[in-house]
């Protein structure tokens, strides 16, 4: 009977979800309501699938507003009218239009004019699907109106925003938040009406008691209504067919598999031979032909590109991906089960994650959108968290700055708060988790059989691909299954060290990248793993995951693969990774192993490691079917599995154990490991694919360590800090230099052993500035003095200042302060339009001036306040002398005994300990550059914490792990820095 409800996907507006919302009509004994979201279809599906366990009919429709102004609701008679209704608002939000104020023309929706903006209109017209909407408050006005003459047009339109005065509230606290205004100044043309709430059916009857017409022709419209999706068929939405027919699809994926066998497998056996059927007659029983097809495709288009690439996900398990080109791992070398990929239980499309360059992926989409027709990308939802939404709204009640740092922090007594600042803690609390606004998945694309707008409208976001209003939870639900493009920069790392090692050293002969084999099998590629040398090699270079590696004394692809996955927190929290460690370094430790679990993971020595080793325990351990053990596997993974099911399988778990006469104790060991590991470990395959481009990233940090860097430094950097990575090519030889007005270019460069920083390092250094130096030097040669420069390069003196200040004009042999001084005299006596050439060079007048005296103090200061670092040594900044100490590489012959050691931040963690308090990692370098580790456990933790960046003296013991040295800190403390002599006039010197 409801013909208007918002949830809370009327962003900023609504109050409530659409569980909520069928709660409320069943509590008021609704049957029949209509969801309509002001220009939003996200919660449709999620109302179609819900309402039948409300016992509630559900009509879809939208609510079209240009801002609070509504226009007109529209109504789906069927799916053909929710696609139209979809496809009319998604038109108007890519363009950005505001709705006009009569509704175009629909075969299949019906379209509802509240009363109001008829009689503002004068609309006197009304198609026969068009009507007039009458709710409670406007019933008063109809009785004096001309329009309730239009018997058969008036239907009730009662619109439901708010279920009480609290919903009110938060709802004009979401719309100042929206309008960025303090509440006392919101207008109430932005505000819904407190009036807009849900009655019972009985007190409907008596409103409209004397418009039984009313009544009667809103119920023909509801009864003519009927949007049906079919939830939990098991329907496959995506692009079944990738060629002409699925029959010729069928015949080509064979054909493919077939003719490419060999290059994959040069002495295929009948193993491969059985498997590579099993897996072609699986894909073509569950009709996943179209989803490799157009997996390959993609990569095809990549590879035509020369774009990297790496395909992992669950896909990474099939032989026939590895086959087709889809993947690089061999799922026969890493004993992948096929089962772990496609079961006969699995009714969705397997997962492919498909990496690509950050540079390269929206070129990739590019050819997504143009190639299939039906595409769009998946959509998100952005929520309000709590911190974020305490201080919105202390904005909103005018509170102080303080006051609202200190409610959003969480610094405060609850019994020390005022009025209002308690009243923003309680609505802090309602609208916590409420969707705050619609973004992009981070690599989901659909590619479906039908149009997109048959499940939700779209919007277009800034880089110009439509995305459709839902997420992937429901999106699963009615059968649309992504395809995930991912982005990352360890690929572009890749691309562009070859190219930079082309450029700086062109008779170097550099490995092909496929040919991994080579990798895996060079000594000094995996001494750098045995030793944790990994910095800036994708998924290896943090300190938890070097000293991992030290641990394991990883020496070989297999062990990588292990390591990639036991660095995941199931793994670890589970207890799994100190007793891998252990088993890997002890072979007697081995034996502690229950015998069947051994028997099953011998690679492993009986630990569970991967996803793939429930499903092996299930199976070999408890005697589950492969089928139901993936079953298991994607149920703890979080995966959509129904709470019967996964009891049904924990209940034969146990039963099957049972008789095989394990003790009850060992049982619920093996089923507590999986539970808590199951959610968080890798894959075998992820962790194969991972393991292979750390591979490809060793050899080149290994042979080509400065170009790699430099190449690492462009892309990002990775998990330290940019300043981290210049002290790495510091000590692989690299001589590092402040960017240059003929030498640099926006990255990074290098000539030989000198390293340039990028001119894009340069704190408010604009873009345009940056383009033009580049165009004009690439036209017309290097800069033959400062003089040149002014004349060929228009600038102010602002941004000549930037220039200035770091030294990017040494070649002239002239001190900067001296520059700056002429730049002052040269720029204001010469300037000009950007866009006016000078016809002839003006004459340069020079002037004397005094001697100036530099300071390399106040040079690296100038360093730091336009790069963020200097690029001397921090050690030499230091206000006073260092004691006696020890370096990095002296920490091994001190094991055990009490040093200390001088070294720069690195990196810091905060952890929490069981006992509710916390304790430190922290990673710093040497004066020499040499990384070392240290922990400080919570004793010491309070007395001393870790926070900021800077030189900071350890105290503490050595201690050896496995062949991993850290040290455990009793003080540490952080060293002050000489002052600034520009602001303070130390009379400091730098050595």
């Amino acid at each position: 009977m409801y013909l208007n409800c918002h949830t809370y996907y009327s962003l900023r507006y609504g109050t409530f979800s659409t569980e909520e919302l069928c709660r409320l009509a069943q509590k008021m004994g609704v049957k029949q309501l209509a969801v309509t979201d002001i220009n939003n279809t996200s919660a449709c599906l999620e109302f179609i699938k819900m309402a039948p366990e409300f016992d509630l009919k559900a009509l879809v429709g939208i609510d079209f507003r240009n801002g609070t102004e509504q226009q007109y609701g529209g109504i789906a008679r069927n799916n053909e009218g929710y696609r139209e209704l979809n496809a009319y608002l998604s038109e108007h939000l890519h363009q950005q239009k505001t709705f006009p104020s009569e509704a175009p023309k629909f075969d299949n929706s019906f379209i509802i004019y509240p009363l109001e903006k008829v009689v503002a209109s004068k609309k006197t017209h009304f198609e026969g699907n068009e009507f007039i909407g009458i709710s409670i408050k406007s019933l008063r006005k109809l009785k004096f109106s001309a329009y309730k003459e239009f018997r058969d047009k008036l239907v009730l339109l009662q619109t439901v925003s708010f279920r009480n005065k609290k919903d009110y509230n938060a709802h004009r606290l979401l719309r100042a938040i929206d309008n960025n205004m303090i509440l006392s100044k919101l207008p109430e043309s932005e505000q819904g009406d407190f009036s807009h709430q849900m009655l019972t059916l009985e007190e409907i009857e008596k409103e409209f008691e004397d418009f039984q017409h009313i009544v009667k022709n809103t119920q023909k419209l509801i009864d003519a209504c009927e949007v049906s999706f079919g939830f939990g068929r098991n329907q496959n939405r995506n692009l079944l067919v990738a060629g002409e027919s699925k029959e010729k699809d069928e015949k080509k994926l064979k054909d493919l598999c077939y003719q490419n066998l060999h290059k994959r497998y040069p002495e295929a056996g009948e193993k491969v031979h059985a498997r590579l059927e099993k897996e072609l007659n699986s894909i073509i029983s569950l009709g996943f032909v179209s989803y490799f097809l157009i997996n390959l495709d993609i990569v095809n288009y990549a590879r035509s590109q020369n774009y990297p690439f790496v395909g992992r996900g669950s896909g990474a398990n099939s032989m026939v991906a590895y086959i087709l080109g889809i993947t690089n791992v061999d799922p026969i070398e890493l004993d992948l089960y096929f089962e772990r990929f496609i079961n006969p239980n699995r009714k969705s499309p397997p997962d492919f994650d498909i990496d690509f360059s950050w540079k390269d992926r929206n070129d990739v989409t590019r050819y997504i959108f143009e190639t299939y027709e039906h595409t769009a990308l998946m959509g998100t939802y952005v929520t309000f968290k709590r911190r974020a939404v305490a201080r919105e709204l202390g904005k909103v009640f005018g509170l102080p700055k303080e006051n609202i740092d200190k409610l959003s922090d969480g610094h405060f007594q609850y019994k020390d708060l005022d009025h209002l600042e308690k009243l923003v803690l309680r609505y802090s609390g309602l609208i916590e988790g409420f969707p705050n606004y619609l973004s992009v998945h981070s690599g989901g694309i659909l590619i479906l059989n039908d149009s997109v707008y048959n499940y939700a409208g779209t919007f277009l976001p800034p880089k110009g691909f439509r995305t459709i209003q839902i997420d992937m939870n429901i999106a699963e639900e009615v059968g649309i299954h992504k395809f995930d493009i991912l982005a990352q920069r360890g690929l572009s790392k890749i691309t562009d060290s070859i190219e930079i090692i082309r450029q700086n050293q062109p008779e170097a002969y550099i490995e092909d990248m496929e040919n991994i084999s080579i990798f895996k099998n060079d000594p000094e590629i995996n001494n750098l793993l045995k030793t944790g040398d990994c910095m800036g090699v994708f998924y290896v270079e943090s300190p938890a995951m070097r000293g991992l590696l030290t641990k394991l004394q990883t020496s070989d692809y297999m062990n990588l693969v292990a390591a990639s996955s036991v660095i995941r927190p199931g793994v670890s929290s589970a207890g799994m990774k100190e007793e891998f460690i252990k088993r890997h370094r002890d072979p007697e430790r081995r034996k502690q192993a229950h015998p069947v679990m051994f028997e099953i993971m011998p690679d492993t020595y009986g630990v569970m490691v991967y996803q793939e080793d429930v499903m092996k325990v299930a199976h070999f351990f408890a005697g589950l079917s492969f089928d139901d053990a993936d079953v298991l596997r994607r149920g703890m993974s979080g995966k959509k599995t129904s709470k019967d099911q996964m009891q049904k399988i924990e209940e034969t778990f146990r039963e099957n154990c049972q008789k095989k006469e394990y003790k009850d104790e060992l049982i619920s060991e093996v089923w507590e490991q999986i539970s808590s590991f199951a959610g968080y470990a890798f894959p075998k395959g992820h962790s194969a694919s991972y393991a292979v481009e750390s591979y490809q990233s060793l050899y080149l940090k290994k042979y080509f360590p400065l170009e790699f860097m430099v190449a690492a430094l462009n892309n990002g950097g990775g998990f330290y800090s940019v300043e981290t990575y210049i002290q790495e090519i510091r000590r692989c030889g690299g001589i590092v230099h402040a960017p240059c007005i003929n030498k640099s270019d926006h990255p990074t460069v290098i000539y030989g052993r000198d390293v340039y920083l990028g001119l894009g390092y340069i704190k408010e250094l604009e873009t345009k500035t940056i383009q033009q130096i580049l165009e004009n030097r690439q036209f017309f040669g290097e800069f033959r003095s400062f003089e040149d420069f002014i004349d060929r390069i228009s600038i102010s003196i602002e941004q000549l200042s930037l220039l200035l200040k770091i030294d990017a004009f040494r070649f002239t042999k002239i001190d900067k302060y001296t520059l700056l001084w002429k730049a002052y005299f040269k720029i204001s006596k010469n300037k000009r339009n950007d866009w006016q050439k000078a016809l002839f060079k003006p004459k340069q007048r020079d002037f004397e001036l005094p001697e100036f005296e530099d300071s390399k103090l106040t040079e690296a200061y100038d360093q730091m306040e336009l790069l963020g670092f200097p690029l001397c040594s921090h050690f030499k900044l230091l206000k006073n002398p260092m004691e006696d100490s020890i370096y990095a590489c002296d920490l091994k012959e001190n094991v055990g005994k009490e040093i200390r050691i001088y070294g720069n931040l690195v990196n810091a963690r905060k952890t929490g300990t069981s006992n509710g308090k916390y304790m430190y990692f922290g990673t710093f370098y040497d004066q020499k550059g040499e990384i070392f580790d240290i922990v400080i456990f919570p004793d010491a933790a309070e007395k001393y914490p870790l926070h900021n960046k800077g030189i900071y003296l350890c105290y503490g013991t050595v201690v050896e792990e496995l062949g991993y040295i850290s040290i455990t800190i009793k003080w540490i403390s952080r060293q002050h820095t000489a002052p600034d002599p520009r602001l303070v006039g130390a009379n400091f010197k730098v050595s």
